[in-house]
């Protein structure tokens, strides 16, 4: 990625109304509380469940990071890095939820306009519960750093 001022948009997912379900959300926050050094040209933005509406903020940047809860067989609060053709892949082929046909819709428009950025990846945090409440379980919770971490250090190595 040619990194003179190269954006990359950190989408935060979910559903702050469902406990779990509020990670990439949460993540998006805590790297707009937290910021990481402007050189990374990050921008964080919670996408909540917003759907379609994204794809202009998808389209014009650089690099993509989308951050959701996501079921990886795990214990509660695992994180998993999937990158370009992997994220492609765990996309088509994971079970659904409310707000995932808005993402699949979105990375098909921008195949479709051709912008699919080549640096993309797709952080999945595997949620512990997913019923109505604000708050998130402990385990859920004490990935949001460690999930900010692995955010800087997957666009540094981008850069580098």
């Amino acid at each position: 990625m040619d990194t003179s001022n190269a954006t990359t948009l950190v989408l935060g997912l979910g559903n702050t109304l469902l406990t779990d379900e509020a990670v990439g959300v949460r993540v998006a926050e805590y790297l707009q509380e937290n910021p990481a050094p402007d050189d990374l040209g990050l921008k964080p933005l919670d996408g909540g469940t917003m759907g379609l509406t994204l794809l202009v903020e998808m389209e014009d940047a650089d690099a993509l990071i989308v951050i959701d809860a996501a079921y990886l067989n795990s214990q509660p609060g695992t994180i998993q890095v999937f990158e370009g053709p992997d994220m492609d892949h765990f996309l088509r082929t994971r079970g659904r939820n409310p707000h995932d046909i808005g993402l699949d819709d979105l990375m098909d428009g921008l195949r479709l306009r051709e912008a699919v950025p080549k640096d993309r990846a797709l952080i999945g945090i595997q949620p512990q519960v997913l019923t109505v409440g604000e708050s998130m379980t402990d385990a859920v919770a004490a990935s949001v750093p460690e999930a900010a971490r692995i955010i800087v250090e997957l666009v540094s190595g981008w850069q580098s």
